[in-house]
């Protein structure tokens, strides 16, 4: 081993973006860290420049066998020491507006967005239990607000967010502390594949509703475009997730970025003038 170990963390969607900035920080951090991916190629990119502490291991968080799997490894691994920490960060984001937006795909936000991160968490409790770790949720500021067009992504989110205001009341006596995570624009590969994602549902469309929302498409997909513009580096949520894992006083919630602040203050304007505010932009008014 390379440095101490300060105890293990297994992180999920740690292929690429935050997941990726997340499991290297704390690697340097001197954690043994299992990071969840979905095939060697980025198994093994991860392990160049990485410690000997970080083990890639498969997991996809919509597979139940897959997660049960991860859980056996980690678990052979840490023993009676248990599980430090558990960041569900796995995530994708449908766009689209919702009286278009087919339904398979909307289940498929929930599944790896709700659904996966239950699951997960569910499988590796045993093991946080163990070591009084602390569990961490990679929500969103859509979480708290949600923008037209992004109404799938935004209700995922805002059922993370019931589950871990849920679970951190229902997990305090195990002494397993629940943090939740709020990132606003960030430099991650999910813009490309959001606005892809929203092409693809506006395509797929009749003509009557392409009349309807067609604009409003376009709007929302520049905005997406702006917004990873001025994105800021994952390191940025890397460094709030290891504030929730390390500190001795974590933060119930972390907003990350100044355009997150922004929406937690627009949602203190009048509904009806938020409403109308969103309206003019996306050009639904």
């Amino acid at each position: 081993m390379n440095g101490p170990v300060s105890g293990a963390v297994v992180v999920t969607g740690a292929s690429t973006g935050i997941g990726e900035a997340c499991a290297r920080m704390l690697d340097a951090r001197g954690m043994r860290v299992f990071a969840g991916v979905r095939n060697d190629h980025d198994g093994a990119r991860l392990r160049e420049g990485s410690s000997d502490r970080l083990e890639p291991i498969y997991l996809d968080v919509t597979e139940p066998v897959s997660i049960g799997d991860a859980r056996d490894r980690v678990s052979e691994v840490v023993g009676d020491l248990g599980l430090a920490g558990l960041v569900n960060n796995a995530g994708i984001a449908v766009g689209g507006p919702l009286e278009t937006l087919p339904m398979e795909r909307f289940r498929r936000q929930f599944e790896v967005n709700v659904f996966g991160v239950l699951e997960t968490t569910q499988q590796f409790l045993p093991l946080l239990r163990q070591a009084r770790g602390r569990l961490v949720l990679m929500s969103s500021i859509a979480g708290r607000s949600v923008s037209p067009m992004l109404g799938a992504y935004g209700a995922s989110k805002y059922a993370l967010e019931a589950m871990g205001d849920a679970m951190r009341i229902e997990l305090r006596r195990a002494g397993v502390q629940v943090s939740i995570v709020e990132p606003g624009a960030i430099r991650t590969p999910i813009w490309e594949k959001a606005t892809g994602a929203g092409n693809q549902s506006f395509n797929e469309i009749t003509e009557e509703a392409r009349a309807v929302y067609g604009e409003a498409v376009n709007a929302i997909i520049q905005y997406a475009r702006d917004a990873e513009a001025r994105a800021i580096p994952a390191e940025a949520v890397a460094e709030a997730v290891t504030h929730a894992l390390l500190s001795p006083n974590p933060k119930i919630r972390y907003l990350v970025g100044n355009d997150a602040w922004l929406r937690v203050l627009i949602e203190l304007l009048p509904t009806r003038l938020r409403d109308y505010f969103f309206a003019q932009r996306l050009k639904l008014a």
